[in-house]
């Protein structure tokens, strides 16, 4: 019994050191730059940016992991895309209006627009295959 007690501890606490290197690997990773056919958004520019075509918003924050880790999926998917759709970025720490509008609760947050109007939402971290397919749908 006692064995089975410390091989677990052990076991937690490797997890537990990998975890702490892990988190603090990605806190320390520069943001990737955005590719040159992903638009900045904002409030003031937000409905002018979606009222026309396809275009999938990506609403972020500068602390999230997560969006760290969609940033170089969005740069491989906008190249990808060409100008059958276009891609928007929302920071919603400088964006609240926008985000409280749409009912962004959890970031990565993708919702893919049409003409202005909601089509789809996507909370999470998602491949460049999923987001060519589900904007294909759209196109």
């Amino acid at each position: 019994m006692t064995t089975a007690i410390t091989v677990t501890f052990l076991i937690f606490t490797v997890f537990i050191a990998y975890m702490y290197f892990t988190y603090k690997k990605i806190k320390n990773t520069p943001e990737e730059e955005s590719h040159a056919n992903i638009k900045e958004l904002s409030d003031a520019n937000f409905q002018a940016q979606i009222k026309n075509g396809v275009m999938l918003v990506d609403f972020w924050a500068s602390w999230c992991m997560p969006c760290k880790m969609m940033a170089p999926v969005l740069n491989e998917t906008a190249e990808g895309l060409g100008n059958t759709a276009k891609i928007g970025k929302l920071d919603v720490d400088a964006n609240r209006e926008s985000s409280a509008k749409y009912g962004v609760r959890s970031i990565p947050t993708l919702i893919l627009f049409k003409n202005g109007k909601e089509v789809n939402r996507f909370v999470g971290v998602k491949t460049k295959d999923f987001l060519l397919k589900e904007i294909s749908k759209v196109v």
